[in-house]
């Protein structure tokens, strides 16, 4: 990853935090179970209204990406080393904020509200809308995005049978149902870390719990999804405990059964297949419809079988935003002749991640309290 991504991923999930109103009055609530609204935790927000937290993140990388650049691009530039400088307003924020009013407005009049023309559409990356004719896209070798929510179905790839190649390069079905859950150790690294590696544990449950403890340097961060719900609770985070929501949510779900993955199909009811390529290399990719919104993806090589990748897409007032999940280093575990992925690295528009894992202790005794809802963090700001 480059320097200038790096700070784009770094910049993007700061910049959040930096416009925190006091937090303690949200810990002391008597209802948790409620999830904050982004204009309760943050104090400058005028137009994105009414989203979850987790969605802001979302929505403030997706500027990101959509600039090619980072945050300080639009924020006060001493906003990476002072985070109150973040609420600091300046001219482009306001440009922003009539572009976000733009783009609300021809999707509201062309297409029923639903976010088909975003950010990206006219900047592609770059902080200047492009508006000219260009004979390097016209005449110059085509750019595939693997991610590409639009592609043609293949109608000689057979779902069941993609899936069933997957299970079996695995190790098959009988040997995957005695897996029944497994802790791991390794390391972890992202921006949070300055991409240095710090230890990691995961604790995974069939059929879809997964747990997720970061040994920051600031104190643990950890990441819970009990089956049902999904939670972050950590001194890097713009709350004690940041509930996800949506695509998110889903996302964490996704994760979850991937580590047991005879369930994964039927994680969606309806698949349609496609090829495309990733890395350099010819994959096979399926992709799942919710209420007619193409909202996830996996992709499969197609001489080993094993999966490659899982997308996620949350629908976001702004656009559809990917968080994707790579898997590499698949290992069979001691005595069961099962196979799991000792790498992944989890990729959003305001962080990327890479874990990898030393040790794993397949059918470990996990304590159920592994996967229950985490206690609030102490944040930074706190201590």
């Amino acid at each position: 990853m480059t320097v200038g991504a790096r700070r784009v991923f770094a910049c993007a999930a700061v910049v959040c935090a930096a416009c925190l109103v006091t937090v303690a009055g949200l810990r002391a609530q008597t209802a948790p179970e409620r999830v904050p609204m982004v204009e309760e935790t943050f104090k400058t927000v005028q137009l994105l209204k009414g989203i979850p937290v987790d969605t802001f993140f979302e929505v403030m990388g997706t500027f990101a990406s959509s600039m090619g650049n980072d945050c300080t691009f639009c924020h006060a530039s001493n906003a990476a080393l002072d985070k109150s400088a973040f609420a600091t307003q300046t001219p482009r924020i306001q440009r922003a904020r009539q572009m976000i009013t733009m783009v609300k407005a021809i999707n509201q009049q062309y297409f029923g509200g639903a976010p088909r023309v975003t950010c990206f559409t006219c900047h592609g990356g770059s902080n200047v809308p492009k508006a000219d004719p260009s004979f390097m896209s016209q005449y110059g070798e085509p750019v595939l995005d693997p991610d590409a929510r639009d592609f043609l179905t293949d109608a000689s790839v057979n779902v069941n049978q993609v899936f069933a190649k997957y299970i079996q390069a695995l190790g098959g079905a009988d040997k995957l149902a005695k897996l029944t859950s497994y802790a791991a150790k390794g390391t972890y690294s992202g921006f949070d870390t300055d991409r240095s590696p710090v230890p990691i544990e995961l604790y995974a449950k069939a059929p879809n719990q997964e747990t997720v403890v970061v040994h920051l340097t600031i104190g643990a961060s950890t990441r819970v999804f009990d089956g049902t719900n999904a939670w972050v609770a950590g001194p890097e985070q713009p709350l004690p405990l940041l509930t996800l929501t949506s695509g998110n949510i889903d996302r964490a779900r996704l994760s979850a059964l991937a580590n047991f993955p005879v369930g994964l199909q039927k994680a969606y009811p309806q698949w349609r297949a496609g090829r495309t390529i990733l890395n350099d290399k010819d994959v096979i990719v399926l992709q799942a419809t919710v209420n007619g919104d193409r909202v996830a993806q996996l992709f499969f090589d197609p001489t080993s079988g094993l999966l490659l990748r899982l997308l996620r897409f949350t629908i976001t007032p702004i656009a559809f935003v990917p968080t994707q999940l790579d898997y590499a280093d698949y290992r069979e575990l001691p005595g069961l002749g099962v196979k799991i992925p000792f790498q992944r690295t989890l990729t959003q528009t305001y962080m990327q991640m890479t874990l990898q894992f030393t040790d794993v202790q397949a059918n470990a005794p996990i304590d159920a309290a592994r996967f229950a809802k985490p206690a609030p963090a102490k944040l930074q700001s706190e201590k």
